[in-house]
């Protein structure tokens, strides 16, 4: 992600909902942390690419192997996904990191609402320190070979995928973030253990070295949530720790779907920006020569506002509707947690605001459209007035 300080869900309904406010986090206990038997370091890189992409025709466009997203875990029909993402598995890609080459697989995860995700999931070796991950972890947050990679991928797949897409294009903005998915740790530790043992703070903010204050743990730590004493997730604006020995991605999944939704809103305020600048530099440098009264300097303004609303309209709902909370269980409280966390309700509000504007823009100029008509009817009676009265007068 570009800035935790940056504004950040859609719709009232995905309040936050912080877990362990207020409460103080003590520092893990000295000593030895559990190493990691079994997991993946998963790279996110997101792109908004389209306008709009059409889901079926991406599976046709694809070789076989492609399928929709689905959630796995107990209790996850109530989250509805409306028009689930496509899976496109992109073989195996190499990296250089600290120590050497690592190779990781990559998949892309393409979203109707026109983004597509790239996550390259690195093996980590059994045996692996933890200390060892908190550096691997942190060469991944702010990584420009992958950065690279990623954008010279989804510039390959957009081509790809062009018949599929509505107004394609790349915008120079992304979204970032990377999740230690942990599937076993040495001695099967408790979800308690883990938080006395495991700096999950210092992993999370990729400090190796540093040792952070109190009041930066407890920011840290505070999105956190258990389902059963054998498993945890860390969210954090960035970065999450998911200690899941079931193995299940969901987490994963409704990580990435957040992020897809705070990548949409991000590239919808830019755009309202420029649109906005645009409309009131028209407004501006339209000038109202003689003829002006046959027709309105802003008809054709006036057009192009009423198709952005309507875009706009279509837009929210879209994204709004990505992903639908139909039930208070456990997947639903971390997505709700993650849309808290990289404060998305904040860029929702922004964009709001900004439609607020351009209706209110669309208002003023109908306005001055309906008032040049009425001043032209108003003409036209006087001239048909006229008119009976010279013939009046040419009759007498």
């Amino acid at each position: 992600m570009e800035t935790e300080d940056a504004p950040r869900s859609p719709g009232p309904q995905l309040a936050p909902e912080p877990m362990g406010d207020g409460e103080v986090v003590p520092e893990p206990q000295p000593g030895r942390a559990p190493a990691v038997e079994r997991g993946l370091l998963l790279a996110y890189r997101l792109y908004d690419v389209a306008e709009e992409i059409d889901l079926t025709r991406v599976q046709g466009l694809l070789e076989p192997g492609t399928r929709r997203l689905k959630l796995l875990r107990e209790n996850s029909q109530y989250l509805e996904l409306r028009n689930p993402p496509v899976n496109v598995p992109l073989g195996s890609r190499e990296l250089d990191m600290p120590g050497g080459k690592l190779t990781a697989e990559l998949r892309a995860r393409v979203y109707d609402y026109g983004a597509i995700s790239f996550v390259l999931a690195f093996p980590l070796a059994a045996g692996t320190p933890f200390e060892t991950l908190i550096g691997l972890a942190d060469a991944l947050y702010d990584n420009v070979p992958l950065d690279a990679l990623c954008r010279k991928e989804a510039t390959d797949l957009s081509r790809r995928l062009g018949p599929a897409m509505r107004q394609p294009h790349l915008w120079e903005g992304e979204e970032s973030y990377t999740v230690a998915f942990i599937e076993a740790l040495e001695g099967s530790p408790t979800t308690a253990e883990v938080l006395k043992r495991c700096d999950v703070a210092r992993l999370l903010l990729g400090e190796k070295t540093t040792r952070i204050s109190q009041q930066q743990r407890n920011d840290v730590m505070r999105h956190r949530h258990a389902y059963s004493d054998r498993d945890l997730a860390v969210i954090d604006w960035n970065s999450a720790f998911v200690y899941e020995p079931s193995g299940s991605p969901d987490i994963p999944d409704i990580l990435e779907i957040a992020n897809t939704q705070l990548l949409e809103l991000r590239y919808y305020d830019a755009m309202l920006d420029l649109a906005l600048d645009g409309i009131f530099d028209e407004v501006n440098l339209a000038k109202r020569p003689w003829w002006s009264i046959f027709s309105s300097r802003y008809s054709r303004l006036r057009r192009r506002t009423l198709a952005l609303t309507l875009d706009l309209g279509e837009f929210t709902e879209r994204v709004e509707n990505a992903l639908k909370i139909i039930g208070d269980f456990y997947l639903a409280r971390v997505y709700r947690s993650a849309v808290g966390r990289f404060r998305v309700s904040d860029w929702a509000q922004s964009v709001y605001r900004k439609e607020s504007s351009v209706a209110q823009v669309y208002a003023l100029l109908k306005s001055e459209v309906d008032n040049d008509r009425l001043l032209w009817l108003e003409i036209t009676v006087v001239l048909l007035i006229l008119g009976e009265l010279l013939q009046a007068l040419h009759v007498v």
